[in-house]
């Protein structure tokens, strides 16, 4: 028996309401679900490095009392960082000492081909005219860029950066290899002068697997796999500095950041500053530890440091290097509040520290050889210079352990200095930026997620989903 035509149609409109109701209670169960998780966690950059380390779990309360494993707070190290060391970090590192570093850029990656590309001209540099180095850094006879060719700098400083190849060293400077980094700082094959000023660590649009694999190397080869509580405090304290540092580097490419490409819009980008740092607190701390890890170095070689010489050539520029060494090294200031930043004599004791230090030096040599695999020129730059601060930090509180070994002294290369106090920099920078910005990005994750705009793109992607 044949069915009336309007049955049929009574029916495909029931079946049709009845699918209609079914796929709209999904939608609605779904948006609920996804509401109430975007409520409670921020967006996740999907950019941002993965960071494969030992996490601690994540407390969410505010930064207080002593830093961990230091000996000062952190409102102590705030009120430091902005009335005495980072106004006299940003001053020194501009001095003429200090803005060059010879590294050296064309090492191939010992452990993979390279295979790095960078989207922005930004990750290369550019060399240079001769005439813009002080005389004592320069090799004599070399072969230079004559100061007319500035085709590859087309009318941007910012990408100019010099490569004369040195080979005398400053008076009162030795050529000494560091233990805790992969490159020969004695050997001058190929090594180049870099001005770090026209050069500053900011994005570069290097990003992608072959930027992921760099920190998945340093993580997954140098952070144990047990748990945390399990870690001695050197095991420890190795981590604390590859993941403060870590932080560091990503909070200077968010603090300066293309905004706006097709405009060359440069500024801040705090919604990428949250994701990378500032919601993992064990992130924070560990910033804050590195900074008062390398100040400590600093100020056990202060007798050192304030005894260089620092010559460039330039009689005033050397004399006001040095007195802002001096006034660094021993402010009243500094010394009152925080005398120790960190307290290494308790390291290294017992049985297994002698066979501890050598496994944790070896594997910083292997974080440091990772630096030649990076695939952009500029973060090149700045890997190599700050994982030397690191060395050069290391080397000073654990080559030479005070009333241990008295036969021993100290014995810095003129470019372990350079790296150690722009790693200072770059450090007290970024603890500033975290204590200034760090509410105000916050206040700008938590808008993005409640804003009618955000709703709106959930809701079209949950419906293009089920669609």
């Amino acid at each position: 028996m044949v069915e009336p035509e309007a049955e049929k149609k009574k029916k495909g409109t029931s079946y049709k309401t009845r699918w209609s109701l079914l796929v709209g209670a999904l939608i609605a169960i779904l948006i609920a679900v996804a509401l109430a998780y975007a409520l409670k966690s921020p967006n996740l950059s999907h950019f941002a490095p993965a960071d494969k380390s030992c996490h601690c779990a994540q407390e969410k309360d505010k930064y207080s009392g002593v830093v961990e494993d230091c000996c000062c707070d952190y409102e102590t190290v705030n009120q430091l960082n902005e009335q005495v060391l980072h106004p006299s970090l940003q001053e020194l590192v501009k001095t003429p000492f200090f803005r060059y570093f010879k590294v050296k850029l064309w090492c191939d990656c010992p452990f993979w081909p390279d295979d790095g590309m960078c989207r922005l001209r930004d990750c290369s540099v550019c060399e240079c005219p001769e005439t813009e180095f002080p005389e004592s850094f320069k090799k004599p006879f070399i072969r230079g860029l004559s100061s007319d060719d500035l085709a590859c700098q087309e009318g941007k400083p910012e990408a100019a950066v010099d490569r004369t190849l040195d080979s005398q060293a400053f008076r009162g400077w030795t050529e000494t290899d560091n233990p805790w980094t992969h490159d020969d700082e004695t050997d001058n094959a190929e090594m180049t002068y870099v001005n770090l000023q026209l050069n500053p660590e900011r994005y570069t649009g290097y990003t992608g697997p072959s930027a992921r694999r760099i920190w998945d190397a340093i993580y997954s080869e140098n952070c144990p796999t047990y748990p945390s509580k399990q870690l001695c405090q050197e095991e420890r304290i190795l981590y604390k500095l590859i993941s403060g540092l870590h932080s560091s580097i990503s909070i200077h490419i968010a603090a300066d950041y293309l905004l706006d490409e097709a405009n060359n819009l440069w500024g801040q980008n705090l919604t990428l500053m949250y994701d990378r740092v500032l919601r993992y607190p064990d992130r924070v701390r560990n910033l804050y530890f590195t900074f008062l890890f390398v100040l400590r170095a600093v100020t056990k070689a202060a007798e050192y440091l304030e005894q260089a010489e620092y010559e460039t050539g330039n009689p005033m520029e050397d004399l006001k290097t040095q007195s802002l060494m001096k006034q660094l090294l021993y402010n009243p200031q500094l010394q009152a509040a925080c005398p120790l930043p960190f307290d290494e004599a308790k390291l290294w004791k017992g049985q297994r520290g002698p066979e501890l230090k050598q496994k944790i030096q070896g594997q910083f040599r292997n974080i440091s050889a990772l630096m030649d695999c990076v695939g952009c020129e500029k973060c090149r730059l700045w890997g190599k210079l700050q994982v030397l601060g690191l060395g050069t930090a290391l080397k000073i509180l654990f080559s030479v352990n005070g009333e241990e070994h008295l036969s021993q002294t100290l014995q810095l290369q003129r470019n372990e200095v350079i790296a150690l106090m722009n790693l200072l920099n770059r450090l007290s920078e970024s603890v500033k930026l975290v204590h200034e910005m760090g509410p105000a990005a916050e206040k700008v994750v938590e808008g993005q997620n409640s804003s009618p705009t955000a709703f709106s793109r959930l809701l079209e992607k949950m419906q293009a989903s089920i669609l």
